[in-house]
Parts: structure tokens; sequence; C-alpha cells
């Protein structure tokens, strides 16, 4: 048997969040796993839109040092 699925719901869409930022790292740790990769659209729940703006400013933060390119 297949567990029910919940459906997800973009963080950002749901808050009407303007932009993502790369400076509030807080929020985009979150977006990270705890080996600081980037989180898939399946796992995060964002939506399409949003993953890609995510993935840039994650990337974007890491070089401004403000996210670990590698944790462990």
């Amino acid at each position: 048997m297949h567990k029910k699925q919940t459906t997800k719901y973009c963080y950002y869409c749901v808050n009407n969040t303007p932009s993502i930022d790369y400076k509030d790292w807080q929020r985009l740790e979150k977006f990270t796993s705890s080996y600081g990769k980037i989180v898939p659209k399946r796992r995060s729940g964002a939506c399409s839109k949003h993953q890609r703006q995510l993935a840039t400013a994650i990337k974007r933060a890491r070089f401004m040092a403000l996210l670990p390119f590698v944790s462990k």
C-alpha cells in the first residue's frame, strides 16, 4: 500500500513573498539538506518559479560565504 500523499504548498506563494533574497540565509537554510545541498522541488514543495529563484539565491549566498558549500 502507498502512503497517502499530502499536498505540499509553495512556501513563497502561500506567504505572498515578493522576492527571494540571498541575504536572508536563515530562510534559505531550510531549503538545503544537512550536507548543504539544494533540496529538490518534490521535497521542498516550492513551485517551479520559486525553486529556480531559490537555487540562484542559495548559490549567491554560498559565494558571499553566508551558507556553506559543504557541511560534512
